[in-house]
């Protein structure tokens, strides 16, 4: 029995998440199907015929039915993407290492990622930030770059797969082309990529050495449990057993030409958009051929790690049959808060439904994009230049126009500055933190120029990141002056704390 939480999971703990229970999966992790189980066949919330995805099944049929807000997965060959595709959510797959994996039971240590699955892209993201803390205690935990440095597009430009094949499986070949249509029709644009080095990636993780990490890592277990492991994992354990240390250094060799070919052709794109899965099997289907079926679900999913990359899962148009259509995101290393942008601007673009739960994805109102007022600043305030607040005439003077109010995206903390008058809070950009309320405000770049010039440090004007993955400018505080500030984040807001020291509501 386990004597503590794994990394990811204590991180959790530590931010007040509520652990309800474990989830069952593929047996160690080896599967896209999510049917290798000793616990039985977890549901599929859509259609119990269907298979639920794997490995991480449970997990992502618990936060499909609404019984959880979120869960975690892992995700070595795809596990943490397939099941949200199959299940009508959100999968966020880490660059390796973000995420430690200490505590996970691994299936391949130098591939496996802790994952989240969320209804919505912005609940991913705000887990991601609580887990994605390096840990000294996992050598295989990376310290992270600067995952921030992407710059935010204007328009969404994707590669896609030049040819894709989808195993006789017209409804899922007529949903990717729908979700195409509508981006397209929302100004996307596709740009067709030869697909050859995926796959011959993809091929190293089961068709050559590499499988002999998984056979490294539980190997040991199945020989000594052999009536406890599922048939097929056997099968597939076995096979590790006829590498030799020759072959694997071969394979990881060719594993880094591709890697670097694949993240330096993908790079110039918003991201390479691909079908989460080329088909969608009934239960029974498996079962009668298990292993052919489940290597057509990694078509677009198994070379993911291989080749060092992060990745978001989402729905697109479901099926004709209303069947989910996942879609997913990848990019090179450490580019997730590009990823997130993306996700952010497709989820308003498709509109899907949450989970198996019926209810429709509300879009704040104050998430519409930023009116394009020709030769208008836009700027971001978030304290005591808020709508009935003591300096929010110094806008109005500087002829300052309200636009409309809106929340930071989830990477951003507020603190109340001692010893301001009148009290201000200062804005800071971090990785860990949550939506904001702030009020968007439009100036002539005259006025905004002398607007900038009367602000008193620490205050500073620099670039706010929305919620709806779009930037502005707006007030940001100088990391000197939090010694000793009050971190009130949790408040979400200025006039939120201010209601709560005052006893009233009025603001």
């Amino acid at each position: 029995e386990a004597k503590e939480d794994a990394h990811a999971v204590a991180l959790l703990r530590k931010a007040g998440a509520i652990v309800i229970a474990k989830t069952n999966m593929d047996q160690f992790a080896t599967g896209l199907v999510g049917v290798r189980s000793p616990y039985g066949i977890p549901e599929n919330p859509f259609n119990p015929d269907y298979v639920p995805g794997g490995s991480s099944s449970g997990s992502a049929v618990a936060v499909a039915r609404g019984t959880v807000p979120f869960a975690l997965g892992t995700d070595t060959a795809g596990s943490g993407r397939v099941p949200a595709g199959f299940n009508n959510i959100v999968g966020w797959k880490p660059t390796r290492g973000l995420v430690s994996t200490r505590g996970v039971v691994p299936a391949c240590r130098t591939l496996d990622c802790v994952s989240v699955f969320a209804l919505t892209v912005d609940d991913a993201d705000t887990i991601g930030n609580i887990i994605g803390e390096f840990d000294s205690k996992d050598p295989y935990s990376r310290e992270k770059r600067d995952v921030r440095a992407g710059k935010v597009a204007k328009r969404l430009h994707f590669a896609i797969p030049s040819e894709a094949n989808w195993f006789g499986d017209e409804g899922a070949h007529n949903a990717w082309i729908a979700t195409l249509e509508k981006l397209k029709a929302e100004g996307a644009e596709f740009t067709p990529l030869d697909f050859s080095p995926m796959h011959e990636l993809a091929e190293i993780l089961y068709g050559d050495a590499w499988v002999a990490e998984r056979t490294a890592a539980v190997g040991a277990f199945a020989a000594a449990h052999p009536g406890d492991i599922h048939p097929v994992i056997a099968k597939i354990l076995n096979q590790g057993k006829a590498f030799s240390a020759a072959n694997m250094w071969r394979a990881e060799y060719r594993r880094a030409e591709l890697a670097l070919r694949i993240r330096t052709v993908i790079e110039p794109y918003t991201a390479l958009l691909v079908p989460t899965a080329p088909r969608f099997p009934t239960i029974s289907e498996v079962l009668n051929d298990p292993v052919a079926i489940n290597a057509s679900l990694g078509t677009y999913m198994n070379f993911v790690n291989l080749a060092d990359c992060c990745a978001l899962a989402m729905p697109g148009i479901p099926r004709n049959n209303e069947l989910p259509a996942g879609i997913t995101l990848i990019a090179g290393p450490w580019r997730e808060k590009e990823l997130v942008r993306a996700g952010r601007r497709l989820e308003g673009i498709l509109g899907w439904t949450l989970g198996a739960t019926g209810r429709t994805l509300r879009r704040d109102p104050s998430a519409a994009a930023i009116p394009k007022s020709t030769g208008r600043i836009f700027v971001a305030v978030a304290g005591a230049h808020l709508s009935g607040l003591p300096l929010n005439q110094e806008l109005i003077s500087h002829g300052a126009e309200f636009v409309r109010k809106a929340k930071t995206s989830t990477h951003y903390r507020l603190y109340r500055i001692k010893g301001t008058t009148p009290p201000k809070p200062g804005l800071v950009f971090c990785e860990k933190g949550m939506p904001i309320d702030v009020e968007i405000w439009s100036l002539s770049p005259s006025e905004f120029g002398m607007f900038v010039a009367g602000i008193p440090a620490p205050m500073t004007i620099g670039t706010i990141e929305l919620g709806s993955g779009e930037t502005c400018k707006g007030f940001l505080c100088e990391p000197c002056a939090l010694q000793d500030a009050e971190d009130i984040t949790a408040f979400g807001g200025w006039k939120n704390y201010i209601s709560s020291q005052t006893g009233t509501s009025r603001f």
